[in-house]
């Protein structure tokens, strides 16, 4: 039995992390051996979030009053974990995604971002969305593309004039 002490201890580390992330993905973490939720875990916090195992109530009180409330109903039967993400909004929903492929484990429940509340497939359709980093490459691309483009044809320009001179080069001399 938790005393009550501790279970305001992690009422507060719920509500802390609730409070600083943008996006919650409420997992069911059915069947997951220590060494896997510890490997979710880290890939997690490297991507910038965490994940957290806790009780349904707990964690009910803890979102209150945070973007996350919307939650609350989703948080009734069976041990669930709760991915956190703080920089991205995507890759706590990547990686989780990641690892139910790869364990066969599990399911993403839903989420909450922005305060609002995600279906099962609102949370993986958020997991196969381009990574903020991703997005930054491609806009990056298309704005360098039309520079690309015009040097290219200058090049060639200059290339055909060279080779046209050098024909009227080769002609004089023959």
């Amino acid at each position: 039995m938790a005393t009550k002490a501790f279970k305001s201890e992690k009422i507060d580390a719920i509500k802390a992390k609730a409070e600083k992330a943008q996006v919650a993905i409420l997992t069911e973490y059915k069947g997951y051996t220590v060494e896997e939720i510890t490997n979710l875990r880290r890939n997690i916090q490297k991507d910038g979030g965490d994940y957290m195992v806790t009780k349904n109530t707990l964690a009910k009180i803890a979102l209150k009053g945070t973007d996350f409330e919307v939650l609350a109903d989703s948080l009734t039967a069976g041990p669930v974990a709760i991915a956190f993400g703080f920089e991205d909004q995507v890759s706590p929903a990547k990686a989780v995604a990641k690892f139910i492929k790869d364990t066969k484990k599990g399911a993403i429940l839903g989420g909450a971002l922005d305060g609002n509340l995600l279906s099962a497939k609102e949370a993986e359709a958020l997991a196969k969305m381009p990574s903020k980093e991703e997005l930054l490459a491609k806009i990056l691309g298309s704005i360098n593309s039309p520079a690309s483009g015009i040097v290219g044809s200058i090049n060639a320009v200059m290339a055909q004039l060279t080779r046209a001179m050098a024909a009227v080069r080769d002609q004089k001399s023959a």
